[in-house]
């Protein structure tokens, strides 16, 4: 088995691939889902999830769809490996709700997809601690050693 680049996924991807079924993450979801892969995540990641998944126009999103955020939630815990919380990076991000995601990347020395624009930003830095941002997935093949 090719060891790969551990994954890290930000709120607003998961919300494209399991509220809004974005066609640019069903690649993501399809792998993620086919057991191929999990991305890592710890517990105030899926906390951030549960409370987004209350604002009112993902709320109504997901009844359209006839969804329950638990269902998202039973997704995420389906493929998502659990992390411990990491240490702060050497930089920091502009939006606190992020940071998150960044230590983590940065322990791991992940690939992490965000669409945030506070995020993208720091591509060039985060790729000096090994971190690969990326805005949109681009396939298993970007995750190989």
């Amino acid at each position: 088995m090719v060891e790969s680049t551990p994954l890290v996924i930000d709120t607003n991807v998961i919300l494209d691939m399991y509220v809004y079924e974005d066609p640019a993450v069903v690649a993501l979801r399809e792998w993620l889902e086919s057991g191929q892969g999990p991305w890592h995540a710890t517990a105030a990641m899926r906390e951030e999830l549960r409370r987004v998944l209350d604002y009112p126009h993902i709320a109504r999103r997901l009844a359209q769809r006839g969804f329950a955020a638990d269902e998202v939630l039973v997704r995420f815990d389906r493929h998502a490996r659990p992390a411990e919380p990491a240490p702060r990076a050497v930089y920091v991000c502009k939006d606190p709700d992020d940071q998150k995601f960044i230590d983590l990347a940065v322990v791991l020395g992940a690939c992490l997809v965000s669409k945030d624009k506070a995020v993208l930003r720091m591509t060039g830095r985060l790729a000096r601690l090994g971190v690969r941002v990326q805005r949109q997935w681009t396939g298993a093949a970007t995750l190989a050693a």
